[in-house]
């Protein structure tokens, strides 16, 4: 499909060529009829994009502290292949559009294929030929509005939210200042709604379009125009003032208090930076408001990711119920947009419509972009089967699909072992993972799927893949490829590398391997079909970590071991606090539960887990383990959210008899004193990769059964939350409760069954198989 997209480092507009997006249970596959440009919104993205380092960085400072961080912890040559990486990645443009719809999430309500819907939400609702869109962002277009007046509706909706946040009905005055794209539909739907519309702009083709509409149209021309507006409102001024023009100028925000009356409504829609004097507001009371977009819902991962509604009862307009109304609006013919449209241009045009928006070679109200059907309904679907979601939510799953058996496609043994496929094309992939690969000495990287599509194709023609595939399942069928990479959200891991598995691929898994241990046994029992399965846990192979355990293969005794990890801060939209993904202890501790058992050259036999007191248990931000290994040893690893400027992240410090060794954060290792190894952070990417390609070839040791062991040791880790007593790997927590040590993990299957009864903690709370 084609799609419209900027990249981050600067460049030209452009219209790519980009597979079809993956489907989510929660989300709706559109194919695109009309979509809207925002002006407005769309300049500022493409105009930051262009410019360079330093502006951006003051454009956003939080990014610049992000890195520093990153820095801080990860080191510099890390932070800065970060930061090219981010710079190579490609914007997709636009949030407004319309469509029918040719699939249908699991998790979706009342929407139907066939149906026609208008589409909102920005890396969803994209200027594309078909678009991946959540359900409560997709409302059915009522019977007589045609796909060119639906694409208006996202656009509609954030002046209607400016609106209702103004707190005003029939007989109101409204005044409107700045008539571009969103102050044109407010005006409209604030006159719909029974207001009187006064409209303030200094160009003359929107106060010539709002003028026709019926708004009272007014030039910016300082106190003339105050005192145009005092006279309107009867000497008393505006009820409410929506400011819905961008610029870098704070001026609209002060103008408007001269327009509102005493305790008016300053309602702020557009992107103005705030320069304000106090007086003002003070003297009349003022109100002042800022609109967050569509309304509620927006930015809320629950509402738009994972379908959660609010009651209509508790918040009755959110985004998803805005664009109904303004869709009634439309239907009703009480709200008319067909005249805004001063520019039409087909998809394949789009980068014309870009230079002017940039050049302002014209004037201009609405951009269209139209996209001419090219398939039926049913052929669209059938093209997009391969995209299948599973119920659980995961555009990864491979729910629909029949397995086909390994045979089909070979003995492992008989493949090259270095011919790359690729799944996930995030920053971590781009950054550290595939230059490991490549200094490893993988030469042949035939194909990246990923679930956007367009970030497949970015990542292929970005590091030179061959291609990009329109699916996972392509991928994983193409029998071009020896060995598949996963690199995507942890909630997927177990069920790709399965498949993969079950295909006759090697497989190289990004930590966590699982998330509970139905998954886990899934993976083992596809592992015995021979591929190579190679865990993510790079830093058993790290300089630091490989001398230290030479050094400890001479230990008289036990070994003791306190791992520190001083994680740091992350923002409530993190993925560590979505219960999907395991949070920190399954998508990260897990790490460093490997490395004590590598170091300690024992298998951990039961662990426990003592969360902090905030938040969920499972997704605790604060949390210590305690693993007591087979062959005595005993390890430590407290994890802290915090991250001090002074203190590195990882600090590994182990004691054996007369012996004490000291890893400070992989840059140094320290012997009874003495330093035995010192350079720049190395966790073990370059080395883990390079055993991993040996592993494939057959040229090393097998160690797909310790990583294997450390993930069973992480879900007890899991498990044991809440609990009095340590719980062994692989135990079911029906049997845990006076239970505390078991033999072999292998022991503990066999006792149970096959192990599918085990209820073990995972994203989701207990699940039982």
């Amino acid at each position: 499909m084609r799609q419209v997209v900027q990249a981050a480092g600067g460049g030209d507009v452009r219209v790519v060529e980009t597979p079809v997006p993956a489907l989510q249970a929660t989300q709706v596959l559109v194919e695109t009829a009309a979509t809207i440009v925002s002006a407005g919104t769309e300049r500022a993205v493409t105009t930051l994009a262009s410019s360079g380092l330093v502006a951006k960085a003051r454009a956003r400072p939080d990014l610049v502290r992000k890195v520093a961080e990153k820095a801080r912890a990860d080191g510099l040559g890390e932070a800065v292949r970060s930061v090219r990486d981010r710079l190579a990645s490609e914007l997709p443009l636009g949030y407004s559009g319309a469509g029918r719809v040719v699939e249908v999430g699991a998790a979706v309500d009342g929407i139907r294929v066939g149906d026609l819907v208008a589409t909102g939400g920005a890396g969803w609702a994209n200027h594309a030929e078909f678009q991946a869109v959540p359900g409560l962002l997709c409302a059915r277009v009522p019977d007589g509005v045609p796909p060119a007046d639906a694409a208006f509706v996202t656009i509609g909706a954030i002046a209607l939210h400016g609106l209702r946040l103004a707190e005003v009905g029939p007989g109101a005055k409204v005044v409107v200042v700045g008539l571009g794209l969103v102050g044109q539909l407010a005006a409209r739907i604030a006159m719909a709604s029974g207001c009187d519309v006064a409209g303030i702009d200094l160009a003359d083709l929107p106060l010539t379009a709002a003028a026709a509409s019926g708004v009272r149209a007014l030039r910016e021309s300082g106190g003339t125009t105050t005192t145009a507006v005092r006279e309107w409102s009867r000497g008393r001024g505006a009820d409410a003032v929506l400011i819905c023009t961008a610029g870098r100028s704070g001026d609209p925000v002060m103008r408007a208090t001269e327009f509102a009356r005493d305790r008016g409504q300053l309602v702020v829609v557009g992107d103005v930076p705030l320069g304000l004097a106090r007086a003002p507001f003070y003297e009349k009371e003022l109100v002042l408001r800022f609109a967050r977009s569509y309304g509620p819902g927006r930015y809320e991962r629950g509402y738009e990711e994972w379908g959660v509604d609010y009651p209509a009862g508790q918040i009755r307009w959110t985004e998803g119920r805005n664009q109904e109304a303004v869709l009634d609006l439309l239907a009703a013919g009480r709200l008319a947009v067909a005249d805004l449209v001063t520019h039409r241009f087909p998809i394949e045009q789009a980068p014309a419509a870009y230079e002017l928006v940039t050049t302002r070679r014209e004037p201009y109200l609405a951009i269209r972009f139209d996209y001419p059907a090219q398939h039926s309904s049913d052929g669209v679907a059938a093209a997009a089967s391969g995209n299948d979601h599973d119920p659980r939510g995961n555009a990864w799953g491979l729910g629909r699909r029949v397995r086909l058996a390994a045979s089909r496609f070979g003995s492992p043994a008989g493949r090259r072992g270095d011919r790359v496929g690729w799944i996930g094309a995030g920053a971590f992939s781009g950054s550290v993972l595939l230059p490991a690969f490549r200094a490893a000495g993988f030469e042949c990287f035939v194909g990246v799927a990923s679930a956007s599509g367009r970030s497949a194709r970015a990542f292929a023609d970005r590091h030179g893949f061959q291609r990009a595939a329109a699916s996972v399942d392509e991928l994983l069928d193409d029998d071009d490829i020896d060995v598949v990479v996963i690199a995507t959200p942890h909630s997927t891991h177990a069920r790709l590398a399965a498949a993969a598995l079950e295909r006759g691929r090697h497989v190289w898994c990004e930590k966590p391997l699982a998330l509970d241990l139905i998954e886990l046994e899934m993976v083992e029992r596809a592992a015995a079909g021979g591929g190579v399965l190679m865990v993510g846990f790079n830093r058993r192979f790290s300089p630091a970590a490989i001398e230290a355990r030479r050094r400890l293969a001479e230990r008289d005794g036990p070994l003791s071991v306190v791992y520190r990890v001083a994680g740091g801060p992350v923002p409530d939209d993190h993925w560590y606090a979505d219960r999907a993904e395991g949070g920190r202890l399954l998508g990260e501790v897990c790490h460093f539960v490997d490395t004590c058992a590598a170091l300690a050259g024992s298998r951990v036999e039961a662990a426990v887990t003592m969360p902090g007191r905030a938040g969920e248990a499972l997704l605790a931000e604060d949390l210590a383990v305690a693993l007591r290994h087979a062959d005595g040893s005993l390890s430590t690893i407290a994890y802290s959210s915090a991250r001090p400027r002074v203190c590195r992240k990882e600090a590994v410090e182990a004691l054996a008899g007369r012996r004490h060794l000291r890893i400070d954060d992989f840059r140094e290792l320290i012997v009874d004193g003495s330093s035995v190894w010192k350079g720049s952070q190395d966790k073990g990417h370059h080395a883990a990769a390079a055993a991993f390609l040996r592993m494939c070839r057959g040229g090393a040791a097998n160690v797909t059964a310790e990583l294997i062991a450390s993930s069973r040791a992480t879900l007890a880790a899991a498990e044991s939350i809440g609990r009095s007593v340590p719980i062994p790997p692989g135990v079911p927590a029906a049997l845990a409760s006076g239970l505390v040590t078991v033999p072999d993990a292998r022991t503990a299957d066999a006792d149970s069954g096959s192990g599918r009864s085990a209820a073990v903690a995972g994203p989701e709370g207990s699940r039982t198989g």
